[in-house]
């Protein structure tokens, strides 16, 4: 159970860190919880295209689509392109939020099915379109149900409904509830699992569920994950380091340990969006932000990017000020390609690393591999960076100043006594402060999402040819019957025709959801890129 397997045996490119899967999302609706819902979905939604439509480099999202189920399915956007088509999908955005929101309608049990069938087919029929130039990246689709119905329910109907669809296509079928429960104050940023199975967020064979609470947040941290590398083909960094700096972990003095970790964005960084950087720089260009942690592991010479560790340090001696760039996140790592029994020691050796570190109060520094071939007269240079513990199972990495970066500052100790009446004035505007505990960005909001709106939105008007034929959206009627003049696939659905016999579904879970859904795919370069 893989997401796709490399077609050759050099490094990874950008692409292949950076891009998701083509995604499906169906917005299953029923009354009257959606009109409780609707606001939010819309706002969050809205939010989220306006970053990802806006990022700049390498298209983090290639293929996305969005399927509605009310009376019955329908298409309201057919697959496109994310990234630059931010006009498209906020008008898609605007026929969700005229949906009915009240009253009741008869609901079509096998709505559901038809939706993920004929969704599926679009993406096999837009996949034989597609020129051999502009092949797509991914063979495999995400599916994504978004429903207010209770989760277990919907699954149980999916499992009868799809039992004889082929599913080989299909990367991952999710199905995501949305609860009633609204969050006063937001201090997660994780959609929640469904705790009452203790084993895995899979239920039945095939299907992963998940919850999330019905707010615009916790709406825009569930899709913002798509942004993320979820791919687990191998492992992308080699922590390595002595057995001397833990005297608790018994290892030969000259044989390293290698622990074996992914990598993840902490946060998004400012000059990736319009208005904040040169719109002529590239991700891969070695300017300012743009060479991270991220781009020096699929610049690696081999197939995963080392860090090894030089020394250890007091958590109290390193200053703020020699830190730069955005932050990464190591996690141990679930590749795929990796045996349990190896997947399992790795673990409990990072496991092992956090705590130590916390129980010390040391951070490590370590040294990244050169980047570029080394010559008897030509010394590449290298990249060190300080590795912090953490509460979590993650480990925290920021790049570090060297001699060469420095300028000379000169810092003035502290007075110990200051005036009395300044004193007395700065302790006085000091108290007014209202005082937290701890930072959460969560609760602090910069607009920067109206900002890329205001960017990329468009006069309401001709957007493209086949949208043109809309009549204007009538009040349905007191049976809920809804209009269905909404958009229809720029490809006609093949004829969805049940596969003879019983078709192959996904594969059953193993151990965590983390590993399952994936199916072999294609890693190519993307035709969408700058």
């Amino acid at each position: 159970m893989h997401p796709g397997r490399t077609t050759g045996k050099g490094p990874s490119t950008h692409t292949q860190i950076d891009q998701q899967p083509p995604r499906l999302l169906i917005v299953h609706i029923a009354l009257p919880s959606w009109g409780d819902i609707c606001a939010n979905l819309c706002e969050a939604l809205q939010n989220f295209f306006s970053l990802a439509c806006s990022l700049m480099g390498p298209s983090r999202m290639s293929l996305f689509s969005l399927y509605m189920v009310q009376n019955q399915h329908e298409c309201i956007l057919p697959f496109v392109q994310v990234k630059g088509n931010f006009p498209r999908l906020q008008t898609c955005i605007s026929e969700l939020r005229m949906l009915q929101r009240e009253g009741c309608f008869r609901s079509q049990g096998a709505s559901l099915r038809l939706a993920v069938e004929d969704g599926l087919q679009q993406f096999k029929q837009y996949s034989t379109h597609v020129t051999t130039r502009a092949a797509l990246t991914y063979t495999s689709l995400e599916i994504t149900i978004l429903t207010s119905q209770p989760g277990k329910e919907v699954v149980k109907q999916l499992e009868e409904g799809l039992k004889d669809t082929d599913l080989a296509r299909v990367r991952r079928l999710q199905v995501v509830e949305v609860t009633k429960g609204i969050l006063e104050h937001v201090d997660s940023v994780s959609p929640v699992e469904d705790p009452s199975n203790d084993e895995s967020s899979i239920l039945g064979t095939d299907i992963d569920l998940q919850t999330i609470d019905n707010d615009i947040v916790s709406m825009e941290i569930f899709f913002k994950a798509w942004l993320h590398n979820g791919g687990t083909d191998q492992e992308q960094i080699h922590l390595l380091l002595s057995s001397q700096c833990f005297s608790n972990i018994s290892r030969p003095r000259d044989n390293p340990m290698c622990l074996k970790c992914d990598l993840q964005e902490r946060l998004l960084s400012p000059s990736l969006l319009p208005g904040t950087a040169d719109g002529s720089l590239r991700m891969d260009d070695p300017k300012g932000d743009f060479i991270t942690l991220y781009q020096m592991a699929s610049q690696s010479s081999t197939s995963h990017y080392e860090l090894q560790v030089i020394k250890a340090l007091k958590s109290s001696g390193l200053c703020e000020s020699l830190t730069y760039g955005l932050p990464f996140i190591l996690r141990p790592t679930s590749c795929w390609q990796l045996d349990w029994d190896e997947l399992e020691t790795n673990q409990q050796h990072f496991h092992a690393l956090c705590h130590s570190l916390l129980k010390r109060e040391w951070l490590l520094l370590a040294k990244g591999e050169p980047l570029g071939p080394g010559h008897s007269q030509r010394i590449p240079a290298s990249t060190f960076y300080v590795i912090m513990p953490s509460r979590s199972l993650t480990l925290l990495v920021k790049a570090v100043a060297t001699r060469e970066l420095m300028l000379p500052s000169t810092f003035p100790l502290l007075p110990e006594d200051p005036r009395d009446d300044s004193l007395k004035n700065v302790e006085s505007m000091l108290d007014s402060l209202e005082l937290e505990p701890t930072y959460n960005p969560l609760q602090v909001q910069s607009h920067l999402y109206s900002h890329l709106s205001n960017i990329y939105a468009k006069p309401q008007g001709r957007l493209h040819p086949h949208w043109e034929s809309r009549a204007p959206r009538k009040h349905p009627c007191k049976t809920g019957q809804l209009q269905t003049n909404r958009a229809r696939a720029t490809v006609a659905p093949l004829p969805i025709t049940p596969v003879p016999g019983r078709a192959s579904k996904m594969p059953a879970v193993s151990k965590s959801s983390s590993d399952a859904f994936f199916l072999p795919s294609e890693w190519e370069e993307d035709p969408s890129g700058p």
